[in-house]
């Protein structure tokens, strides 16, 4: 996969999710490892209205872009992306959910199980 993103933060991301060998243990994170790798102006923005509405019990929620703070958050999520509004981490805490990074949910979850991208 040709690397786009200039950013050597993601762009790190990027490659251990490729080179880890996740198409066979985890095809989810080769996903993400797609979407991540498109232009900024293309990445998803994911607000907490529909957070709420996709999100099912015990499960983790990816977005490969930015989570804002538009609408309430009625349960608790577990929410990883590259950015957070302000607004939107508060919200996510104050209803107990949790904010990681993308990296956090690959390491702590390799085979990709109860894990879901939303975006």
């Amino acid at each position: 996969m040709n690397i786009r993103d200039k950013n050597p933060l993601l762009k790190g991301l990027i490659t251990e999710l490729v080179t880890t060998r996740c198409e066979e243990v985890a095809p989810i994170y080769t996903a993400v490892a797609k979407l991540l790798n498109k232009p900024r102006r293309v990445r998803h923005e994911v607000t907490l209205y529909h957070l709420s509405k996709f999100a099912k019990d015990k499960e983790i929620i990816i977005v490969p872009g930015t989570v804002l703070g538009t609408g309430e958050v009625t349960k608790a999520i577990p929410v990883a992306a590259i950015k957070f509004s302000k607004r939107a981490q508060e919200k996510i805490t104050k209803a107990g959910g949790t904010c990681m990074s993308i990296e956090d949910v690959f390491k702590n979850h390799p085979d990709g199980k109860g894990v879901r991208i939303l975006g």
